[in-house]
Parts: C-alpha cells; structure tokens; sequence
C-alpha cells in the first residue's frame, strides 16, 4: 500500500466517524487536521484528495468562501469496500 491510499483511507475514515454524509460537509482544512503536522500540504495529501474526488467518493462546495467536503451517499457501497481493501 502507498503513502497516498493510507492518507485516502484516513480521511474516509474521519468523515464516516464524523457522520459527514450527504449534504452535512466540513471544511477541508479539518480533514487535513487528520493528518500528522510534517503530511499536512505535501503532495501525498493534495494526491489523495485529488483521486478521492476524481472516484467521486467526496464531493466538494464552496461554503463561506471556503472548500467543503462530505461523503458521497450514492457511493457508500465503493467507501466500505475501498476501505476493506488490504487489511
């Protein structure tokens, strides 16, 4: 497993324990918040997002002039099964 899918594989996490679904969304500066402080901006992490978005796993607004994230309800079947995946 990569760098990139362990970082994808947080982020899912914090947000499903978070009940982020739908139209509830947090900043994507919070999701960062799950990373330790040396991954936080690195290309890693901007990857991750990146490819999160591009599976359509997240979707993204602008909120108060500010990127909000949350699960994509209609894909919660590929999260747990992305999520299963190599453990």
């Amino acid at each position: 497993m990569t760098l990139e899918t362990d970082i994808m594989k947080r982020f899912l996490r914090k947000l499903i324990n978070l009940n982020i679904w739908g139209g509830r969304h947090t900043e994507l500066k919070n999701l960062v918040k799950a990373l330790p402080r040396h991954l936080r901006g690195s290309k890693e992490c901007k990857g991750a997002i990146k490819e999160l978005l591009n599976r359509e796993l997240l979707t993204i607004k602008m909120s108060t002039k500010e990127h909000h994230v949350s699960l994509n309800s209609h894909k919660q079947k590929e999260i747990y099964e992305f999520l299963e995946r190599g453990r």
